[in-house]
């Protein structure tokens, strides 16, 4: 199958750990973050470690859109979905995302109506189908999804669909990464830079990483060949004494991005002045809500929230995982009191969240078991 089996050779992989090998440096560490959760997927589904020296250690960022969203704000979604005449309509990966009330699993099982849906669209669907109710998104996602929100809300507007809104939970990548790099928590010495944002985004955003810090970021696709290359990338340069954006995803992100993308979210979104993450606070200037011109799709304007802050649940170390500062295996719950089941903290719950990546794939300590070869 084009470009799945060609980046899957195993022969290909030892040849590129090799040369990852080759570049590091007696006696030194390299500390490398991947911002995509998608990445962190890949990496223990594949075993990418073994592939690489010891004095290489990966870290996990807070790319994943599902883990990144504060308790508060899945109790603000509960609350409208409690309304009268509401229907809230959600992707799956938000469905069981715990806040201070429960999920949205434990909503419906109160009475509330909650529809799981695969895209906006299908949201607008419902509202189509169902003149007499307020149908509400819960929109969330970084610019990877933005787009589709938008142009969801555009159609709303062209059809004259009053009883449709969106919930609007997008959030930007480069704050958060910026938030990381003037963290005193995390000393890092690159970046395997998010693939999907970047088809939206494109590089250039991301050179100021390269140009103020110092640090290099390279692009990198979700095969584990595209892993391995990226790291690869990153090595060399750092070996060359370099420090520049590169783009090894290039078959897919074009450097300038998706210019019809940004333009559409730039008619529907603007920046909010700060928006609260989890694990890393306020950060300014980092999501974006609906424009004054389209407030009637924007369910913030159309309904009373209460918009209380919701602290974590002491013993949920998901902030610090996805800072980079711990690994999911030393969160003292990880794979007890919290599992995929019965998650306490957001990034054991998502698709993309670090620490179902290492339940699923069976990293429970800091020792790897290897597979027996005969």
């Amino acid at each position: 199958m084009r470009f799945v089996d060609e980046y899957r050779d195993a022969d290909k992989a030892r040849a590129l750990s090799a040369k990852i090998a080759s570049l590091c440096e007696p006696g030194r560490a390299y500390k490398f973050m991947e911002v995509c959760g998608g990445h962190t997927h890949t990496i223990y589904k594949h075993g990418l470690e073994d592939y690489l020296p010891e004095t290489v250690t990966l870290v996990h960022g807070p790319g994943c859109p599902v883990c990144v969203i504060p308790m508060g704000r899945v109790d603000d979604a509960i609350h409208i979905a409690e309304q009268p005449g509401v229907v809230m309509t959600s992707f799956g990966d938000m469905m069981r995302v715990p806040g201070g009330r429960g999920s949205f699993f434990d909503s419906m099982a109160q009475g509330a109506r909650i529809r799981m849906v695969y895209s906006p669209l299908d949201a607008l669907k419902v509202a189509r189908q169902n003149p007499g109710d307020r149908v509400v998104f819960m929109a969330i996602g970084f610019e990877t999804t933005a787009p589709s929100t938008a142009m969801t809300v555009l159609r709303a507007a062209a059809e004259g669909l009053r009883n449709f809104s969106v919930f609007c939970n997008h959030v930007t990548i480069i704050p958060a990464i910026k938030a990381i790099l003037d963290s005193p928590d995390l000393r890092l010495d690159g970046f395997i830079g998010p693939g999907h944002v970047s088809t939206v985004i494109g590089c250039r955003p991301y050179e100021f990483i390269a140009r103020n810090y110092g640090k290099p970021l390279v692009v990198a696709g979700f095969e584990p060949l595209d892993i391995l290359q990226s790291i690869y990338m990153l090595l060399r340069q750092l070996a060359e004494g370099r420090s520049e954006v590169e783009n090894q995803y290039a078959r897919v992100v074009p450097w300038a991005g998706n210019v019809k993308a940004l333009q559409v979210i730039g008619e529907v979104m603007e920046l909010r002045p700060y928006f609260e993450w989890r694990g890393l606070g306020f950060i300014s200037h980092s999501a974006l809500r609906v424009r004054d011109r389209y407030a009637v799709h924007d369910a913030e304007r159309l309904f009373d929230i209460p918009g209380v802050r919701v602290a974590d649940p002491k013993a949920c170390q998901c902030g610090e995982v996805l800072k980079g500062v711990l690994k999911p295996w030393e969160c003292k719950v990880f794979g007890t009191a919290c599992t995929p089941e019965t998650p306490i903290g957001t990034c054991m719950v998502s698709s993309e969240g670090a620490c179902a990546a290492y339940y699923n794939f069976g990293r429970f300590s800091r020792e790897r078991v290897r597979e027996a070869t005969r």
